[in-house]
């Protein structure tokens, strides 16, 4: 009993909770063949009825629920909205099942838009709970097990399918059945008494330990040193000296919401004022818009390639295996020794030119495994590049301004999105077929190659001509001082 205790009381239970819960909601059979089913006899509708009317509704849902989301998150700590993004799962997966109309997949395509933005709580319940020395065994467990949930899914979706198992209904029950656990799971998460925003305790620890006991008997470290040295320069949101002293003699009271947005605006200028850290973030936004459209909509790409009452589909093997590929590139990049603070906005447009070769390949062929293989091909380069990209941002960032720049980076890829479904896809814009669409999205990301390539070119110069260039008539070696501030001007507006 007393170990138990004890178990419950470390970092492991709420990181095996969190494990369960990633694993039994991402193990979804039916998404890779989720518009065969729309269009199929269970739920009779056209492909310019999901295309143009229906999947549209994700993106504007998600663009919607977004920023108060990521308020309330923090403002609840965590476990609410995590127990929140579990109901509203079961609820996609339950309307997906019995009703059959334009609004009721509409209303499904709402509801999963809701899931996708709560992915947040998820995400930071993590650090609320755990010491930051396991930061980052329970972020790569966590990680690891999503990613094996989906491919679990779409492999056994696959299997169902090919084998003709089970039907699109059959498959839709079994879901409910994972959702449902995993909405158990998250009712046993302890609830964190600690937030990266509205509630900062901040108490010292008990003599000669260094450690303060947070949620659940959660042993979590005292925070102030640690982000101190991760750079939150002023970190304490919006208190003095004199009041971090009040708090040290045992306040433990949560900042104001005024206070909060305030320290937040003051942290989103101080980040982006990072010439680096800015192009980066564009790339970032620019880069997941267009993925996200890609994902969102290459079912229907595919459906009309080769329709699936024609041959056996294998969406479900082809998404598995982008996504052990995609994670395969992702950890090679590890491995890579390359300065990408020197070849890093090149390497961008270089990419992003490949993600674009891929994408025309995908509109323009007649062959359905030409097309699966450009989206391999494109998601293992995106998943390549966004590892970089979250390296290179995330380096000199604590914890809180880590999770603002990348808030803030999904916000700005969210709206482009949104204004790309509204004027290509929507209905009540162009409304365009799906080749037009992936036209436009290759275009999308040659134009992103072509500036990060410019760009990419001009640093190199910049910085060669900087090192080249003699100090003084007299032609004395350049000081590497003058280069380096030089270089720190250029990084910084």
């Amino acid at each position: 009993m007393e170990r138990l205790k004890k178990w419950r009381a470390g970092w492991a239970y709420p990181t095996v909770l969190l494990c369960v819960y990633g694993f039994f909601s991402t193990v979804k059979p039916l998404e890779p063949f989720l518009i065969p089913y729309f269009t199929g006899p269970d739920k009779n509708l056209t492909t310019e009825q999901v295309n143009n009317e229906i999947l549209p509704v994700w993106t504007y849902s998600y663009l919607c629920v977004l920023v108060p989301v990521f308020l309330l998150t923090d403002w609840l700590r965590y476990k609410p909205v995590v127990v929140f993004q579990s109901v509203n799962l079961l609820i996609t997966t339950i309307l997906l099942l019995w009703l059959r109309s334009v609004a009721a997949m509409q209303a499904t395509q709402f509801f999963y838009g809701v899931v996708t933005a709560t992915e947040v709580a998820y995400v930071s319940y993590i650090y609320s709970v755990i010491d930051p020395a396991h930061y980052r065994k329970a972020t790569s467990y966590c990680r690891s097990v999503q990613l094996l949930g989906y491919t679990v899914g779409a492999v056994l979706g696959q299997l169902l399918v090919s084998f003709d198992l089970l039907s699109y209904s059959v498959i839709l029950v079994f879901t409910i059945v994972m959702s449902s656990i995993a909405l158990l799971t998250t009712c046993l998460l302890p609830m964190p008494r600690r937030s990266m925003f509205f509630h900062r305790h901040r108490g010292p620890a008990p003599e000669g330990s260094g450690k303060s006991t947070g949620a659940g008997g959660a042993v979590v470290s005292a925070e102030t040193d640690t982000r101190e040295e991760a750079g939150w320069e002023g970190g304490t949101v919006g208190l003095t000296a004199q009041e971090k002293g009040d708090e040290g003699e045992g306040s433990a009271r949560a900042a104001g919401c005024g206070q909060v947005l305030l320290q937040l605006w003051a942290d989103f200028l101080q980040c982006y004022s990072s010439r680096q850290l800015l192009y980066w973030s564009v790339w970032w936004a620019m880069a997941t818009c267009g993925y996200n459209q890609t994902v969102n909509y290459v079912q229907v790409l595919w459906q009309h390639v080769e329709p699936s009452e024609n041959i056996t589909m294998y969406n479900g093997g082809v998404e598995a295996f982008s996504n052990l590929f995609g994670a395969a590139a992702a950890y090679g990049v590890g491995f890579l020794q390359v300065n990408w603070s020197h070849w890093g906005e090149l390497s961008l447009g270089a990419f992003s030119g490949l993600e674009a070769t891929a994408l025309f390949l995908m509109t323009f062929t007649g062959s359905i495994w030409v097309c699966y293989a450009g989206y391999v091909i494109f998601k293992g380069l995106y998943m390549l590049l966004i590892t970089i990209a979250t390296f290179q941002i995330a380096a000199d960032l604590s914890m809180e301004r880590y999770a603002l720049v990348f808030g803030v980076n999904n916000f700005g890829a969210l709206v482009l999105q949104t204004i790309i479904t509204a004027i290509v896809v929507d209905s009540r814009g162009l409304g365009l077929a799906i080749i037009p669409q992936f036209t436009i999205y290759s275009s999308y990301f040659a134009v992103i190659a072509v500036i990060f390539t410019i760009r990419g070119v001009f640093t190199i110069w910049k910085e060669r001509r900087c090192s080249e260039e003699p100090a003084s008539s007299k032609g004395d070696p350049p000081d590497p001082g003058v280069c380096l501030e030089e270089s720190l001007k250029s990084s910084a507006l």
